[in-house]
């Protein structure tokens, strides 16, 4: 007679197979042992390949956005920081005029030429009381600036309070580009408070042109 043994075990209810069956790890391996059977095992290499490279190339490019985010967050904590440097330059700019100019002494002589007014301005001398204060030779640009409105303060400085004179020298030319030097003398009366003086190039219907002051 012939013997057939058989290995008993626990016997797994049909809920407990189900669950195996549903198994991710079971699943992934059954999905395997199919695409062994069906492909060459090449074949299967690159395919895993090609996942691992597109779930790769999804984390790169969460990763390369956050970054510029980053980037983005940064550049606006430097904009930030630079305006908050340009007020307190400016502030300090102010303190020290306030310091080295008090109000009471306090003198600042502007520059302007005369709307419509087509001259070349190329130098200007301030003195003040016989003594040379300020020289400024002009650039293109600043030229271009006061031919459209700008204003420019060629001096700050301290005098006592009184009457003072101030002489302007201006060099230049004409419209046609004929040189020309202007000189003028002027009495000004300083009073306990900032003394702002303001110096006009103005035309006149001959082409020349001469000198304006005026208080401020």
């Amino acid at each position: 007679m012939e013997l057939t043994f058989e290995t008993v075990g626990p016997r797994r209810g049909s809920s407990d197979q189900a669950a195996s069956d549903t198994h991710p790890c079971r699943k992934l391996r059954a999905f395997s042992l199919r695409l062994d059977r069906s492909l060459p095992r090449f074949l299967i290499i690159a395919l895993f390949f090609a996942i691992a490279i597109s779930i790769a190339g999804g984390a790169s490019a969460e990763s390369a956005s956050k970054s510029s985010a980053s980037m983005q967050g940064l550049d606006e904590q430097v904009q930030e920081v630079k305006s908050d440097v340009l007020a307190i330059a400016a502030e300090l700019s102010n303190l020290e005029e306030q310091l080295l100019y008090p109000s009471n002494t306090q003198i600042a002589v502007f520059v302007s030429i005369e709307e419509g007014h087509q001259v070349t301005l190329d130098s200007a001398r301030i003195s003040i009381d016989g003594e040379l204060v300020t020289q400024h030779i002009y650039s293109f640009k600043e030229l271009e600036a006061l031919q459209k409105g700008g204003v420019q303060r060629i001096y700050t400085g301290n005098v006592h309070t009184g009457e003072h004179r101030i002489e302007v020298a201006i060099a230049g030319k004409k419209s046609g580009g004929k040189d020309f030097d202007a000189i003028e003398t002027f009495v000004f009366s300083k009073a306990v408070e900032p003394k702002l003086v303001g110096i006009q190039l103005v035309g006149q219907s001959s082409g020349d042109a001469t000198i304006a002051i005026k208080d401020w």
